[in-house]
Order: C-alpha cells, then sequence, then structure tokens
C-alpha cells in the first residue's frame, strides 16, 4: 500500500524541464502585470500629486506633494456628472436592447430547420468581416435624423454579430427534446424561448452581456463621429476631450484660482480618468469569472 502510494505521488512529480518552464512563465507574466499597471498607478500618483511636483516630472508610482483637490473640483464640475449619466443611460438601455436582439435573432438561426440559414449566416458573417466605413455610416446615421440624439450611441451596436453567433452556438448546445416537451405541453416558440431556453442559458447571457456592457461603456467613437453637443457627450468622448486637447474640465476658471487650489490640467485629467474607472472597478472583480467563461462559450459547434 506505502510502495503504491509513493509510486502514484511520483507519477505527479514535476521534471526539471517542467520546473523550469513554470518559473519562466511565472517571471514573464509579473513582468508583463508590472508593465500593464505601471500606467494606472502613474495616472492615480498624479491625481494626488501636487503641481510643481507634476510639471517637474517627479511623480512616478507615488503621490509627491499630496492633495485632493483636483477630486473636489472634477466632482463639482456639472460637465463631469452629465457625461457621466449619459454613460450610464447608455450602458443599462444598450445592454438591455442589445440582448433582447441578440437573444431573438441568434434563436431562430439555431434551428436547423429554418429555411434560408445558411446563406443567412453567410450575410451576417460577411457584414461582421467588412463594413461599409465611416462616411456611409455618417451618411446614414444623418438621414435616419440620428445626429446629435442619445439614440445615435446605442442603436448602431445593438447587434454584434460575433456576440450573435456565439449566443446562436450556445443555444445549439441545449437538447432539443427539452424543446420538444415543451411544445407538447402547448408552449409556442416565444413561450418555449423565454421560459425554456433562456434560463438554461443564463451563464452565456451573463457573458454577452458584460461584453455588451463594457463595449457601451468604452465606446467613444460614435461620440466622435456623431456627437457635437457637449450634453451628450459620453463619459469617454469627455475623457478624450480632456487628454488630447489639453485643457481643463472649465475653460471659464482662470489660470489663478488653479494656481490657488495647486492643481494643473494634468492633475485634473488624472483624477477624471480615475474616476470614470470606478463603476468598471468595482463590477469587474466579481464578474471576471464571465469572461474567462466567455472565452470557451459556443467554441464547441461552429
Amino acid at each position: 500500500m506505502i510502495m503504491a502510494k509513493k509510486k502514484n505521488n511520483s507519477s505527479f512529480a514535476l521534471t526539471r524541464g517542467e520546473k523550469i518552464f513554470e518559473a519562466v512563465n511565472a517571471v514573464i507574466l509579473i513582468l508583463l502585470g508590472m508593465l500593464m499597471l505601471f500606467p494606472f498607478l502613474n495616472t492615480l500618483a498624479k491625481s494626488f500629486s501636487g503641481d510643481t511636483a507634476i510639471l517637474t516630472g517627479q511623480v512616478l508610482l507615488w503621490p509627491v506633494d499630496f492633495q485632493t483637490g483636483t477630486y473636489k473640483y472634477v466632482l463639482r464640475e456639472p460637465q463631469f456628472w452629465n457625461s457621466l449619466k449619459v454613460s450610464t443611460f447608455n450602458t443599462i438601455v444598450g445592454t438591455a436592447g442589445s440582448m433582447i436582439v441578440t437573444c431573438l435573432t441568434a434563436y431562430p438561426l439555431s434551428k436547423t430547420w429554418i429555411y434560408g440559414r445558411k446563406p443567412l449566416m453567410l450575410v451576417f458573417v460577411f457584414c461582421m468581416l467588412f463594413s461599409g466605413g465611416m462616411v456611409p455610416s455618417y451618411l446614414l446615421m444623418r438621414s435616419l435624423n440620428l445626429i446629435n440624439t442619445i439614440w445615435v450611441l446605442i442603436l448602431p451596436g445593438m447587434l454584434s454579430i460575433y456576440n450573435m453567433i456565439l449566443m446562436k452556438n450556445f443555444f445549439e448546445e441545449i437538447p432539443e427534446a427539452i424543446e420538444e416537451s415543451a411544445q407538447l405541453d402547448g408552449a409556442g416558440s416565444l413561450r418555449t424561448l423565454v421560459s425554456i431556453v433562456l434560463p438554461m442559458s443564463l451563464p452565456a447571457m451573463a457573458t454577452i452581456g458584460l461584453f455588451y456592457a463594457v463595449g457601451y461603456w468604452d465606446n467613444y467613437m460614435s461620440g466622435l463621429m456623431y456627437i457635437t453637443d457637449p450634453k451628450l457627450r459620453s463619459l469617454q468622448q469627455y475623457l478624450y476631450v480632456l487628454v488630447t486637447e489639453a485643457v481643463t474640465v472649465n475653460e471659464n476658471m482662470s489660470m489663478d484660482a488653479l494656481e490657488n487650489a495647486a492643481l494643473n490640467s494634468e492633475a485634473i485629467r488624472a483624477a477624471t480618468i480615475m474616476l470614470a474607472c470606478v463603476p468598471i472597478m468595482c463590477v469587474y472583480p466579481f464578474l471576471q469569472k464571465y469572461f474567462v467563461k466567455g472565452m470557451r462559450v459556443g467554441s464547441v459547434k461552429g
């Protein structure tokens, strides 16, 4: 018995080459993690640092001349809260609408008996690989009178072909016998989808919904292309304006007021970026497993 246990334990022992391989992998991953974390820590340090320390390049990973005036200033700025409301509305409404459209598109395409299913899938795949371009997209939005409206930030991205294909493949993995038993009890296609299929697809729906939510929250290209009204600027577009144009949040604030508050435009941009990251930072640790699962959803069937 003892000899058998020793033999089993020795069979799982790592060889010298495997130990070296794992050590090298660990070192490389740690270095990559530190490299990716550096910009975040640098921005965080600048948001709490004084004006002189930032201008002289003294700030690296730790705040110098610690102050919180930048955060007080940003949180008092009406444009920040307005952009936050726009992004929140876009994310909630866009994610809900996208999930409805995605499920209603993916479910019929998951049925092999649907007439014209394969040609329709080819059309979807073609649209996923090729697009009309920025100019035709802008002309289309203008012809639909969507320019400078909140819906231009939501409707164009309401259906992701990639997410739809993942959802379709997940629906195909559900045994047909379960749906047939529901239909024998008198349930129609829509009732079967809502009462049987969707509850069984909650992991996939959570993954796809998370993809949509992050996409809407991080989207700024739609705002740059279609929005000129400051009241409709999303939070990402607001950050883009701050970073690229190198201006303060409030153009009416005098330089004397900034100097008295020990602030500068770099610190204000850093504080605004950190505040914009807070919602995702609060949600992501609890939903990270869904991102990992999302890499495998629908990967068996194509």
